[in-house]
């Protein structure tokens, strides 16, 4: 069974970078794609990065390429997402999520277990 525990998340200001991990106690880990997925206050929750079981495939959404950047560790069952250059509009619950199959995911669909959610708040 998948559990997913995030850190990392809290007030940054504008410009400024924060690292989130997500540990996988369970047991797919290393053959599951891992994501990140974020939802803002009144909106949907949306696809952020996603990377493949063996970490040789990333993807990331077009509103954070070239700022955040998705990585994997096998041997400590962590995932992570580095965010650069933090703007208001990256405010929102970050979550973690383990893919139903090995390669990047983008949709919720393809979600097979959800982290509870790290608050990440970036103040202009």
């Amino acid at each position: 069974q998948v559990q997913l525990v995030e850190s990392g998340g809290g007030l940054v200001q504008a410009g400024g970078s924060l690292r989130l991990s997500c540990v996988d106690s369970g047991r797919t880990f290393s053959t599951s794609a891992m994501g990140w997925f974020r939802q803002a206050p009144g909106k949907e929750r949306a696809f952020v990065a996603a990377v493949s079981w063996a970490g040789g495939t990333r993807d990331h959404a077009d509103s954070v390429k070239g700022r955040f950047s998705i990585s994997r560790d096998t041997a400590k069952n962590t995932v992570y997402l580095q965010m650069n250059s933090l703007q208001p509009e990256d405010t929102a619950v970050y979550y973690c999520a383990a893919g139903r199959h090995r390669s990047p995911f983008t949709q919720i669909s393809e979600v097979a277990s959800w982290g509870q959610g790290t608050q990440v708040t970036v103040s202009s």
